[in-house]
Protein backbone atom coordinates (compact mmCIF):
# COMPACT_ATOMS: atom_id res chain seq x y z
CA UNK A 1 0.00 0.00 0.00
CA UNK A 2 1.38 3.40 -0.88
CA UNK A 3 -0.13 7.10 0.26
CA UNK A 4 1.26 10.34 -1.07
CA UNK A 5 -0.01 13.45 0.56
CA UNK A 6 -0.24 16.98 -0.74
CA UNK A 7 0.13 19.75 1.25
CA UNK A 8 -1.00 23.31 0.20
CA UNK A 9 2.39 24.55 -0.44
CA UNK A 10 4.34 21.86 -1.57
CA UNK A 11 3.77 18.17 -2.96
CA UNK A 12 5.27 15.37 -0.18
CA UNK A 13 5.86 11.94 -1.16
CA UNK A 14 5.52 9.63 1.89
CA UNK A 15 6.51 6.25 2.25
CA UNK A 16 3.84 3.76 3.00
CA UNK A 17 4.77 2.06 5.41
CA UNK A 18 6.48 4.71 7.54
CA UNK A 19 3.98 6.33 7.72
CA UNK A 20 1.51 3.41 8.90
CA UNK A 21 3.97 2.05 11.00
CA UNK A 22 6.40 4.68 12.02
CA UNK A 23 7.25 3.78 15.52
CA UNK A 24 8.61 0.64 14.65
CA UNK A 25 11.64 0.39 11.99
CA UNK A 26 11.70 -3.54 12.41
CA UNK A 27 7.72 -3.49 10.86
CA UNK A 28 8.36 -0.61 8.65
CA UNK A 29 10.90 -3.06 7.19
CA UNK A 30 8.63 -6.01 7.07
CA UNK A 31 6.24 -4.53 5.52
CA UNK A 32 8.03 -3.17 2.18
CA UNK A 33 9.45 -6.63 1.69
CA UNK A 34 6.10 -8.47 2.29
CA UNK A 35 5.09 -10.55 -0.80
CA UNK A 36 1.59 -11.35 0.35
CA UNK A 37 -1.74 -9.34 1.82
CA UNK A 38 -5.09 -10.20 2.75
CA UNK A 39 -8.12 -8.28 2.48
CA UNK A 40 -11.30 -9.67 4.04
CA UNK A 41 -14.14 -9.46 2.82
CA UNK A 42 -16.86 -9.84 5.70
CA UNK A 43 -20.08 -9.79 3.31
CA UNK A 44 -19.66 -13.16 2.29
CA UNK A 45 -16.86 -14.33 4.73
CA UNK A 46 -13.91 -14.51 2.50
CA UNK A 47 -10.55 -13.02 2.34
CA UNK A 48 -8.93 -12.03 -0.99
CA UNK A 49 -5.13 -12.34 -0.96
CA UNK A 50 -2.79 -10.49 -3.43
CA UNK A 51 1.01 -11.08 -4.27
CA UNK A 52 2.92 -7.63 -3.90
CA UNK A 53 6.09 -7.22 -5.38
CA UNK A 54 7.35 -3.42 -4.30
CA UNK A 55 10.51 -4.02 -6.34
CA UNK A 56 8.97 -4.26 -9.11
CA UNK A 57 7.26 -0.89 -9.46
CA UNK A 58 4.03 1.07 -8.23
CA UNK A 59 1.93 -1.27 -10.33
CA UNK A 60 2.79 -4.35 -8.77
CA UNK A 61 1.90 -2.80 -4.90
CA UNK A 62 -1.50 -1.87 -3.35
CA UNK A 63 -2.51 2.03 -2.81
CA UNK A 64 -4.82 3.31 -0.54
CA UNK A 65 -8.28 3.86 -3.18
CA UNK A 66 -8.11 0.18 -3.56
CA UNK A 67 -8.66 -0.73 -0.07
CA UNK A 68 -11.50 1.83 -0.34
CA UNK A 69 -13.14 0.20 -3.21
CA UNK A 70 -12.99 -3.05 -1.58
CA UNK A 71 -14.90 -1.72 1.68
CA UNK A 72 -17.57 -0.13 -0.21
CA UNK A 73 -18.03 -2.97 -2.68
CA UNK A 74 -17.77 -5.02 1.07
CA UNK A 75 -20.35 -2.92 2.13
CA UNK A 76 -22.87 -3.30 -0.78
CA UNK A 77 -22.92 -6.52 -0.62
CA UNK A 78 -24.04 -6.12 3.19
CA UNK A 79 -26.76 -3.56 2.81
CA UNK A 80 -27.28 -2.13 -1.13
CA UNK A 81 -29.61 0.11 0.24
CA UNK A 82 -27.27 1.79 2.61
CA UNK A 83 -23.92 2.03 0.08
CA UNK A 84 -22.91 5.09 -1.80
CA UNK A 85 -22.36 2.80 -4.53
CA UNK A 86 -26.57 1.55 -4.10
CA UNK A 87 -27.50 3.73 -6.65
CA UNK A 88 -24.86 3.38 -10.12
CA UNK A 89 -24.86 -0.51 -9.27
CA UNK A 90 -28.62 -0.67 -8.49
CA UNK A 91 -29.15 1.27 -11.80
CA UNK A 92 -27.13 -1.05 -14.18
CA UNK A 93 -29.97 -3.66 -14.97
CA UNK A 94 -28.44 -5.70 -17.85
CA UNK A 95 -30.80 -8.60 -17.56
CA UNK A 96 -27.70 -10.52 -17.19
CA UNK A 97 -24.65 -10.81 -15.18
CA UNK A 98 -22.53 -7.20 -14.27
CA UNK A 99 -19.15 -6.62 -17.15
CA UNK A 100 -16.64 -5.12 -15.49
CA UNK A 101 -14.09 -3.12 -16.61
CA UNK A 102 -10.95 -2.44 -14.28
CA UNK A 103 -8.24 0.06 -15.41
CA UNK A 104 -4.74 0.40 -14.04
CA UNK A 105 -5.57 -3.26 -12.03
CA UNK A 106 -2.09 -3.21 -10.43
CA UNK A 107 -2.79 -6.38 -8.09
CA UNK A 108 -5.88 -6.95 -8.69
CA UNK A 109 -7.49 -6.68 -5.61
CA UNK A 110 -10.57 -4.47 -6.60
CA UNK A 111 -11.36 -6.25 -9.91
CA UNK A 112 -11.36 -9.54 -7.88
CA UNK A 113 -13.47 -7.94 -4.84
CA UNK A 114 -16.31 -6.57 -7.85
CA UNK A 115 -16.34 -10.60 -9.34
CA UNK A 116 -16.61 -12.01 -5.65
CA UNK A 117 -19.08 -9.62 -4.21
CA UNK A 118 -21.31 -8.72 -7.12
CA UNK A 119 -20.97 -12.38 -8.95
CA UNK A 120 -20.04 -10.27 -12.09
CA UNK A 121 -17.86 -10.93 -15.09
CA UNK A 122 -14.71 -8.42 -14.49
CA UNK A 123 -11.86 -8.16 -17.08
CA UNK A 124 -8.63 -6.53 -14.97
CA UNK A 125 -6.04 -4.63 -16.94
CA UNK A 126 -3.29 -3.20 -16.48
CA UNK A 127 0.29 -2.58 -18.91
CA UNK A 128 1.71 -5.94 -20.54
CA UNK A 129 4.38 -6.35 -17.93
CA UNK A 130 1.98 -6.54 -14.67
CA UNK A 131 -0.25 -9.07 -16.43
CA UNK A 132 1.63 -12.00 -15.14
CA UNK A 133 1.12 -11.23 -11.40
CA UNK A 134 -2.24 -9.94 -12.38
CA UNK A 135 -3.05 -13.87 -13.35
CA UNK A 136 -1.25 -15.41 -10.59
CA UNK A 137 -3.68 -13.12 -8.29
CA UNK A 138 -6.84 -14.02 -10.05
CA UNK A 139 -5.78 -18.06 -9.93
CA UNK A 140 -4.89 -17.25 -6.34
CA UNK A 141 -8.23 -16.54 -5.59
CA UNK A 142 -10.05 -19.25 -7.76
CA UNK A 143 -11.80 -20.74 -4.79
CA UNK A 144 -13.78 -17.43 -3.66
CA UNK A 145 -14.34 -16.56 -7.10
CA UNK A 146 -16.00 -20.11 -8.24
CA UNK A 147 -17.89 -20.23 -5.07
CA UNK A 148 -19.86 -16.86 -5.67
CA UNK A 149 -20.33 -16.82 -9.90
CA UNK A 150 -18.14 -14.19 -10.36
CA UNK A 151 -15.27 -14.57 -12.95
CA UNK A 152 -12.46 -12.73 -13.78
CA UNK A 153 -9.80 -12.51 -16.97
CA UNK A 154 -6.71 -10.74 -17.81
CA UNK A 155 -5.90 -8.65 -20.44
CA UNK A 156 -3.44 -6.27 -21.26
CA UNK A 157 -4.64 -2.61 -21.88
CA UNK A 158 -2.34 0.58 -22.80
CA UNK A 159 -4.29 3.61 -22.00
CA UNK A 160 -4.87 5.56 -25.53
CA UNK A 161 -3.98 3.16 -28.15
CA UNK A 162 -6.76 2.26 -30.00
CA UNK A 163 -5.56 -1.02 -30.94
CA UNK A 164 -5.54 -2.32 -27.30
CA UNK A 165 -8.95 -0.99 -26.73
CA UNK A 166 -10.51 -2.11 -29.72
CA UNK A 167 -9.28 -5.51 -28.74
CA UNK A 168 -11.05 -4.77 -25.20
CA UNK A 169 -14.31 -3.17 -26.75
CA UNK A 170 -17.15 -1.84 -24.91
CA UNK A 171 -19.11 -4.37 -24.06
CA UNK A 172 -19.18 -3.73 -20.17
CA UNK A 173 -21.61 -2.14 -17.98
CA UNK A 174 -19.03 -0.69 -15.36
CA UNK A 175 -15.79 0.42 -15.62
CA UNK A 176 -13.74 0.48 -12.24
CA UNK A 177 -10.69 2.41 -11.58
CA UNK A 178 -8.32 3.70 -8.12
CA UNK A 179 -5.52 5.90 -7.84
CA UNK A 180 -4.70 5.75 -11.58
CA UNK A 181 -4.59 9.77 -11.79
CA UNK A 182 -0.81 10.57 -10.64
CA UNK A 183 1.25 11.28 -13.35
CA UNK A 184 0.14 14.18 -15.46
CA UNK A 185 1.84 12.36 -18.93
CA UNK A 186 -0.91 9.92 -18.26
CA UNK A 187 -3.54 11.88 -18.20
CA UNK A 188 -4.89 12.23 -21.71
CA UNK A 189 -4.02 8.94 -23.20
CA UNK A 190 -6.47 7.83 -19.76
CA UNK A 191 -9.03 10.30 -21.26
CA UNK A 192 -8.59 8.88 -24.43
CA UNK A 193 -9.52 5.18 -23.05
CA UNK A 194 -12.03 6.52 -21.16
CA UNK A 195 -13.59 8.34 -24.38
CA UNK A 196 -13.64 5.35 -26.25
CA UNK A 197 -15.16 3.43 -23.24
CA UNK A 198 -18.12 6.18 -22.38
CA UNK A 199 -18.86 7.56 -25.53
CA UNK A 200 -20.99 5.14 -26.77
CA UNK A 201 -24.36 4.50 -26.58
CA UNK A 202 -24.09 1.83 -24.33
CA UNK A 203 -24.23 3.95 -20.98
CA UNK A 204 -21.47 2.70 -19.46
CA UNK A 205 -20.36 4.48 -16.31
CA UNK A 206 -16.58 5.55 -14.69
CA UNK A 207 -16.47 4.81 -11.08
CA UNK A 208 -12.62 5.96 -9.79
CA UNK A 209 -11.31 6.39 -6.35
CA UNK A 210 -8.21 8.50 -5.90
CA UNK A 211 -6.23 10.31 -3.05
CA UNK A 212 -5.05 13.58 -3.90
CA UNK A 213 -1.22 13.60 -4.44
CA UNK A 214 -0.16 16.43 -6.55
CA UNK A 215 -2.03 19.97 -6.98
CA UNK A 216 -1.54 19.12 -10.46
CA UNK A 217 -4.36 16.48 -10.74
CA UNK A 218 -6.53 19.40 -10.67
CA UNK A 219 -5.61 19.58 -14.10
CA UNK A 220 -6.95 16.12 -14.82
CA UNK A 221 -10.36 16.83 -13.05
CA UNK A 222 -10.85 20.03 -15.20
CA UNK A 223 -10.35 18.44 -18.36
CA UNK A 224 -12.37 15.46 -17.36
CA UNK A 225 -15.39 17.68 -16.63
CA UNK A 226 -15.46 19.01 -20.57
CA UNK A 227 -16.19 15.59 -21.58
CA UNK A 228 -17.97 13.79 -18.63
CA UNK A 229 -20.41 14.42 -15.72
CA UNK A 230 -18.45 13.75 -12.83
CA UNK A 231 -20.25 13.41 -9.21
CA UNK A 232 -18.87 12.90 -5.79
CA UNK A 233 -19.99 9.69 -4.31
CA UNK A 234 -18.41 9.33 -1.18
CA UNK A 235 -15.74 10.34 0.32
CA UNK A 236 -13.14 8.86 2.91
CA UNK A 237 -11.79 10.24 6.49
CA UNK A 238 -8.17 12.00 5.86
CA UNK A 239 -5.51 8.72 5.89
CA UNK A 240 -3.28 9.21 9.43
CA UNK A 241 -0.55 11.62 8.51
CA UNK A 242 -2.64 13.14 6.00
CA UNK A 243 -4.57 15.67 5.44
CA UNK A 244 -7.06 14.31 2.60
CA UNK A 245 -9.02 11.12 1.95
CA UNK A 246 -9.89 9.22 -0.96
CA UNK A 247 -12.29 9.96 -3.12
CA UNK A 248 -15.13 8.30 -5.18
CA UNK A 249 -16.27 9.58 -8.42
CA UNK A 250 -18.51 8.71 -11.11
CA UNK A 251 -17.88 10.02 -14.09
CA UNK A 252 -21.38 9.50 -16.83
CA UNK A 253 -21.27 10.58 -20.97
CA UNK A 254 -22.92 13.90 -21.23
CA UNK A 255 -22.39 13.59 -25.23
CA UNK A 256 -18.91 15.59 -25.25
CA UNK A 257 -16.32 15.20 -27.82
CA UNK A 258 -12.46 15.09 -26.75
Amino acid sequence: MAAIEVEDEDDVVINPATMLLRDDPDEVKKAETEQLRQNSLRSIDSTIVTRQLPSQGLSFQLWPAATTLLTLLDDHRRDPTASPLGPTLLGLKSGRRLKILELGSGTGLVGIAAAATLGACVTVTDLPHVTDNLRYNVELNAAVLGGRGGSVSVAALRWGEAEDAEAIGREFDLVLASDVVYHDHLYEPLLKTLSFLLLGEGGVVFVMAHLRRWKKDSAFFKRARKVFEVEVLHVDRPCEGTRTGVTVYRFTNVNGIL
